[in-house]
């Protein structure tokens, strides 16, 4: 067997393997590597099949160019000329603005970054982003403002040392399945765990306290703990008068957050407020973890900035055992947005608004200016199109109309394009509406880096060849620069990117793929001889003080009334990930969940005279689909629960396309429903 050390393709979790190939250059298996500190010789059942879908027959494997309608096959120099040309053409016609590039959070570092100087060096706009645009663009937007840092503050090994752990919106042991594990471990040896999710999760049971709030009231739950924590003298004053900013603020903005108040707005006993409120702020060391159920609402800002104000409170920050962790849900949406994949940022989450940082990069690449105004969003993007104001769109590793919500829109959106260029893997329900699709290797075809949720850059490594005609995201994108008539995307392989990319990024400055060959390093990376930040914010944060940011409380968007009385929210299984193109094409994860599902409370059921695994059709007022009924007491009566995976029974037709209006994120976790027998 060849043995090819990588980094996994799934979650952001980081777990490295070794892709077993045969000596006909075909993946058989994978083997986990014991010396990796998140996955300590261990992998979730994605893992164990992350070379399931790699050679399955669905590949794309030559270029595609829509001629009469069809998608018909083309040869590279054909397809490459048309996209060169065609986004030239756009861009003169229209202004650069009226293209958008959309990068991915499943390709490599430095292929994100190469998209995004593509859109910048080649094409002169901003208009670039990515899927954390729909996941944690609400992190990236409040703790920037809080702590000055919109990552994740400490080290998955720091669960090890914590005393409580809060888990809330994250339904860890499916979505991050090692770190769901580690959680329960911290709770054997002793740790107190607190779980705050409307349904019951499989780390419910194993809590002290479980709090099943209603979907969308998490800023009244958090202020409600904090006028606890302040009513009762329980905050850390030395932490706060050395360490923080606006604690008045904070305090007057809490004070009629009465646990009755609170409890009225959540559903919640008013004790149970209390006793979750005292019980987190007697940890030594509480450790806050989070994901899209906080993230993904109208008001996720607001959500991330109550869970960071609770940290600040209770001194609950830049210490092993402590700080808000928020979990990144792909493998590489961490750095994705570290290489500037995002509208107003470019590498580093330095500001494209500032002059000195622009012209730093423009000599650099050897232009003389770059474009100054912020880009647009990915959402906007996708409003304009439909308007008719976008004229062309470059989707790279990213299937939006699985992924995005009010599918029909995204679909009215994309088809109104002049000009649609997707490059991926599989035809995906996106790549079947483009003009151009361009066959891309997948992460076990080439070399690169993902960073994972804890802020380790690690290794991605080639273990067998691309099928057919297939490139690396990276060669295909150099080729594109070129042929548009810009001479400054010429690399001799990967490791050179990232050379490229240290030298203009400060907290990549100490990365090279000499220094990471091992086990990675964890940014900041600040120069060569550093040994990597395992936790942030230890005596000081990134902004200086930590800064108290209240929030008042919003309701979401669209509730329940008497044609849509129930609440849909939707989510992840365990056996699939995201929109399903890859583990729907491995068989061990296909034939363990192939249907799309509904989960109801058995309540609702009765009242509505369904079954278990009885078909139904689910409608919000934006469309209708069919699913499988799951009557369980994981939901609360009139609550309904659905996984997006599925492209023939897709939640994201019914999600209501709302935004928080700082960060763009749509609300995917609360909008209304019904439900009735299928005929």
């Amino acid at each position: 067997m060849k043995r090819t050390l990588t980094t996994c393709p799934y979650c952001g979790t980081g777990c490295t393997f070794y892709l077993l190939g045969d000596d006909q250059g075909r993946l058989v298996g994978v083997d986990p590597s014991t010396s990796h500190p998140a996955s300590r010789g261990s992998l979730c059942v994605k893992g164990w099949n992350a070379h399931g879908f790699v050679q399955h027959p669905d590949r794309l494997t030559t270029p595609l160019i829509r001629r009469g309608g069809r998608l018909e096959e083309a040869s590279w120099d054909e397809a490459l000329e048309l996209v060169a040309g065609r986004l030239k053409d756009l861009a003169l016609r229209h202004g650069p603005d009226a293209l958008m590039f959309l990068a991915s959070a499943k390709a490599s570092n430095e292929e994100n970054y190469l998209l995004m100087k593509l859109a910048r060096a080649v094409f002169s706009t901003n208009n670039v982003d990515h899927c954390a645009r729909l996941c944690h663009s609400s992190t990236v937007t409040g703790l920037a403002e809080t702590f000055g840092s919109g990552a994740m503050t400490n080290s998955i090994a720091c669960i090890d040392e914590a005393d409580l752990i809060l888990v809330t919106g994250s339904n860890t042991t499916e979505q991050h399945p090692l770190i769901g594990a580690r959680i329960l471990q911290a709770v054997r040896r002793g740790a107190k765990l607190i779980v705050a999710d409307n349904r019951r999760i499989r780390l419910a049971p194993f809590a002290d306290l479980h709090l099943r709030h209603r979907n969308g009231s998490d800023v009244a739950l958090f202020n409600g703990l904090m006028h606890v924590i302040i009513r009762e003298g329980l905050e850390d004053r030395h932490f706060i008068n050395s360490r923080t900013e606006n604690f008045a603020a904070l305090k007057e903005a809490v004070a009629d957050w009465t646990p009755q108040k609170a409890a009225g707005i959540t559903g919640l006993a008013p004790g149970q407020i209390v006793d979750a409120a005292r019980l987190f702020a007697a940890a030594d060391k509480a450790m806050l973890v989070y994901s899209m159920g906080i993230t993904q609402h109208s008001h996720g800002v607001d959500n991330v900035r109550a869970i960071a104000n609770l940290a600040l409170l209770t001194g609950n920050l830049g210490r092993p055992g402590t700080g808000v962790n928020p979990l990144r849900g792909q493998n590489n949406v961490q750095g994705a947005c570290d290489m500037g994949a995002l509208p107003n940022l470019l590498t580093g989450y330095q500001k494209v608004s500032d002059k000195a940082t622009r012209e730093s990069f423009a000599r650099a690449w050897g232009l003389p200016c770059l474009p100054r105004a912020p880009g647009a969003m990915a959402t906007h993007a996708m409003d304009q199109a439909a308007a008719g104001k976008m004229k062309g769109f470059f989707i790279m590793g990213e299937n939006p109309m699985l992924s995005d919500p009010d599918q029909a829109h995204v679909r009215q959106a994309l088809e109104s394009l002049e000009f649609l260029v997707v490059q991926d893997i599989f035809l995906t329900q996106t790549a079947e509406l483009a003009d151009v699709v361009l066959p891309a290797a997948c992460y076990a075809e080439k070399e690169g880096t993902f960073t994972s949720t804890e802020r380790r850059v690690q290794r991605v490594r080639k273990a067998i060849e691309p099928p057919g005609k297939a490139r690396a995201d990276w060669e295909i994108l150099c080729e594109i620069a070129t042929r548009a008539g810009y001479p400054g995307m010429d690399y001799p392989g990967p490791a050179e990117i990232m050379d490229e990319i240290a030298a203009l990024t400060p907290i990549y400055r100490g990365i090279d793929y000499r220094r990471i060959d091992d086990l990675g390093l964890q940014w900041p990376c600040p120069d060569e001889s550093h040994p990597g930040t395992a936790i942030l914010h230890a005596e000081r944060c990134t902004r200086g003080p930590g800064h108290f940011s209240p929030t008042g409380y919003r309701p979401p968007a669209e509730l329940p009334d008497d044609d849509f009385p129930l609440v849909l929210t939707t989510g992840r299984t365990y056996f699939h990930w995201h929109t399903g193109t890859m583990t729907r094409r491995t068989h061990l994860l296909d034939r363990e969940e192939r249907f799309s599902f509904v989960e109801i409370h058995p309540e609702d059921a009765r009242r509505l005279g369904v079954h278990e695994r009885e078909e139904v059709l689910v409608a919000s007022r934006r469309g209708e689909i069919r699913a499988r009924a799951r009557v369980t007491e994981m939901v609360v009566p009139g609550v309904i629960f659905m996984p997006f995976h599925f492209a023939e029974g897709a939640a994201n037709v019914l999600t209501n396309n709302v935004l928080d209006p700082e960060a763009g994120i749509p609300e995917y976790k609360v909008c209304a429903a019904r439900i009735r027998k299928a005929p």
